[in-house]
């Protein structure tokens, strides 16, 4: 064994030995490469290892080196919070998108003129159930896989909130795996993570939403365009409106649902496209945790599913592009270029336990739930 750390203060747990065949040591910086190869199942190494490691006061990442060898990657728990990326975008995208969605809410889902915005900026503060709304559901949906990435010793970024204009005031939000996947079950928790979270936020939120009162549209909105935006439920929307014995449509066209309905609604709506099977979405972590390869024969039917569904909503139900035959298009394209990228590629492929399978059907069933063909609609009021 070469050590190569020119450090005597090298970290080096019982468990290390017992788990590992440690072939050589070398420091790179605030880092401490171990390189060998693992005696057991990547997750077994990482439940050993990682408390060993946080003991001793240092955080604990899996790789591999240009050869395949396990590396292990050792940075103290100080250093290592600060040698991340440097989380000034972060916030400076999460502050940009808590401006969009709420201006966005206060136009689009408050009603409040941009000539009253104008006289008093502050008025969009009373949009601020909606930012909280859509916030809350997106962020939660991501820290579900941050924390999964942290406690299986991937090395993930915070999230990146993507701020737009309408609908919505968001595009959603992603993180980043700077490191490899030690293994198919870690894959499978980091992949179910953000759905599972995101949809307890989300049925929160709706429960929320449907019971407040609802919103009078103004006779100005009323009287304006002949066109109007409509937002389908999806199941799970209805079921949970149903349960709690509150509407979600009015006869009345001067009342709408409370903003922060649709803080559930846009939930429902991104665990849909984020389940989709396909490459590094997390519907294709899933499947591919599950299936192994065979997840790229799943992967490779999904693009055809999606125009599939747009020429059927076309040809046989006669709507336009408005009418969501223009979203499934677009995924469809936006799968195909997602499918070239490829699945994710843990270390090692050990298949998971049916415990980890059944998880995978409940996440994928609750996804159903959220699911309808006919989402968004433009139609003439």
């Amino acid at each position: 064994m070469a050590d190569r750390s020119g450090s005597d203060e090298i970290p080096r747990p019982e468990a290390l030995d017992a788990w590992f065949h440690l072939t050589a040591i070398q420091r790179d910086g605030d880092r401490i490469r171990y390189h060998g190869e693992s005696l057991v199942p990547r997750s077994r190494l990482a439940d050993e290892l990682i408390p060993a490691f946080e003991e001793a006061g240092y955080e604990l990442r899996f790789s591999v080196d240009e050869a395949g060898n396990d590396v292990l990657v050792a940075r103290p728990i100080g250093a290592a919070a600060t040698s991340e990326t440097n989380p000034t975008l972060n916030v400076a995208l999460l502050i940009a998108t808590v401006f969009t969605t709420m201006f966005v809410g206060a136009t689009v889902w408050y009603y409040i003129p941009l000539s009253a915005i104008a006289e008093n900026p502050l008025r969009v503060l009373e949009a601020w159930p909606f930012t909280a709304a859509v916030l809350g559901v997106l962020l939660t949906h991501e820290m579900g896989h941050y924390l999964a990435g942290r406690r299986h010793g991937v090395d993930v970024s915070l999230p990146y909130v993507i701020p737009f204009y309408v609908p919505f005031g968001t595009m959603g939000a992603v993180i980043r795996m700077r490191s490899r996947v030690p293994d198919r079950e870690a894959l499978l928790d980091i992949g179910a993570a953000g759905p599972l979270a995101g949809l307890i936020a989300t049925i929160v939120v709706t429960a929320i939403g449907v019971s407040l009162d609802p919103m009078t549209v103004p006779q100005r909105v009323l009287q304006g365009s002949g066109e109007a935006i409509i937002f389908h439920n999806p199941p799970l929307l209805d079921l949970i409106a149903n349960a709690l014995g509150q509407e979600t449509g009015y006869d009345d066209p001067s009342r709408a649902v409370h903003p922060v309905v649709m803080g559930g609604w846009i939930g429902m709506f991104f665990t849909v496209l984020n389940l989709l099977p396909v490459g590094q979405l997390d519907g294709g972590h899933i499947l591919r945790a599950v299936l192994g390869d065979r997840q790229e024969t799943v992967a490779a039917l999904v693009p055809g599913a999606l125009f599939g569904l747009a020429g059927y909503l076309w040809y046989v139900r006669d709507m336009g592009m408005q009418n969501s035959v223009g979203l499934w298009l677009l995924w469809g394209f936006i799968t195909l270029l997602v499918s070239f990228g490829g699945a994710a590629d843990p270390i090692d492929e050990t298949p998971v336990g049916w415990k980890r399978v059944i998880v995978a059907g409940l996440t994928f069933a609750l996804g159903a739930l959220c699911f309808l063909p006919v989402p968004i609609e433009i139609a003439t009021v």
